[in-house]
């Protein structure tokens, strides 16, 4: 079932929440200052909802799992690179109809494409594609909900910033990329790991109603109000007197036969 907007996904994650992971990734320069035409895949996150739990695919576990110096790392990092993308795809492969929750991963330059795209340039045949109705952007999921002024820009460093503080291990794109060049492979993946575990967070909080935004959120607050103890009370007794009034018309129609 495709997911159109924040009211059903609210609901379908109350419903089913063990059908939604989150994903992110990090990467090289997503300017043209690298030495390949699209930037390499560094890191990638993936947290399962439902449990909290998270796997990962990272630049140092992989080349230490195909015993590559770290001081051979960049030199061999096509071998890093297709093994990481490798065991990531091989993860989500059973996990195709789930619901894949991201920030902002729309297209060639950062997305699911990208990360594709990484794939077959080198060698990779089986790149297990998520079909788009079942990716969700967080990103658009809150603003849909509360605005799309929620929070300035950037957004998701801002959003952070309100719902408990910046994490100490997150890095922005440009440091990530300058963490990538000084070999500094464990403290990119830490940004990465920082980062789903904001979004996870984040994403529980909008189920519940209490994500902090710069907004007021109207729409959230009409929501609540019918959901309250007060409204459900007016609307049973709103039932319970359209029953009387029907009965007590029944009872004049038999009368008067």
């Amino acid at each position: 079932m495709s997911i159109a907007d924040s009211r059903q996904f609210i609901k379908s994650v109350k419903s089913k929440p063990e059908n939604f992971f989150l994903v992110h990734y990090s990467c090289q320069n997503l300017n043209d200052e690298n030495e390949a035409l699209s930037p390499r895949i560094t890191s990638i996150a993936i947290n399962h909802y439902a449990t909290g739990q998270s796997v990962s695919f990272s630049t140092h576990s992989i080349a230490a799992e195909l015993k590559i110096p770290r001081d051979e790392v960049l030199q061999r990092f096509d071998e890093v690179e297709f093994e990481l993308l490798s065991q990531f795809y091989k993860f989500i492969r059973d996990r195709r109809d789930k619901y894949w929750v991201h920030w902002n991963m729309r297209n060639l330059t950062f997305g699911f494409e990208h990360l594709e795209h990484r794939y077959r340039v080198l060698g990779g045949k089986d790149a297990c594609v998520i079909a788009v109705e079942q990716r969700l952007n967080l990103n658009d999921l809150i603003a849909d909900r509360y605005g799309a002024d929620y929070a300035r820009h950037p957004k998701m460093l801002s959003l952070m910033e309100r719902n408990g503080g910046r994490h100490r291990d997150f890095l922005e794109g440009k440091e990530e990329a300058e963490a990538f060049s000084n070999k500094e492979f464990l403290r990119m993946h830490n940004s990465t790991l920082s980062k789903i575990g904001f979004f996870s967070s984040a994403m529980r909080k909008l189920v519940n109603g209490k994500l902090n935004t710069v907004s007021k959120g109207y729409g959230v607050a009409l929501d609540k109000l019918f959901e309250s103890r007060a409204a459900k009370t007016v609307g049973l007794f709103a039932t319970f007197l359209t029953i009387c009034v029907g009965l007590w018309q029944t009872i004049l129609w038999f009368n008067g036969k």
